[in-house]
């Protein structure tokens, strides 16, 4: 990341947190059938991790999604849908497999990952897509 970038990054932070009503969420929120629609809804940014505690890849992926999480806090919110829990949810974005990872922007989907990759992979996703 070039040093104009990290400025760039950095003063992109403070202004979402000056504007900001709330602090910003440092850590993936959990979400379910019955909360995910408002969630998506009241976070313009948004990555969704959908995994499985049996699944090693999602289990692998997991650091990374919170890394993440707290270092686009107030820019990106993060959240997590256990689809053995919230089978409506995967069903609804045809999650065939897991971990993927689907980026909202004002409520509709504008990507996603399937599978475990890498801290740099996702970053490069959430800069392409939120920047």
């Amino acid at each position: 990341m070039s040093e104009i970038e990290k400025i760039r990054e950095k003063k992109m932070k403070e202004l979402e947190k000056k504007f900001s009503k709330a602090e910003p969420i440092e850590k993936p929120i959990e979400v379910t059938d019955g909360d995910f629609d408002k969630t998506i809804a009241e976070n313009p940014k948004i990555v969704v991790d959908f995994w499985a505690s049996w699944c090693m890849p999602c289990l692998m992926l997991a650091p990374v999604v919170e890394e993440l999480s707290r270092k686009y806090a107030g820019i990106v919110t993060f959240a997590k849908l256990n689809v053995d829990e919230n089978r409506k949810t995967a069903g609804k974005y045809d999650v065939m497999a897991i971990p993927t990872l689907l980026f909202f922007k004002n409520g509709k989907v504008v990507d996603q990952v399937v599978g475990n990759v890498s801290q740099e992979v996702l970053e490069a996703k959430i800069k392409k897509q939120f920047h």
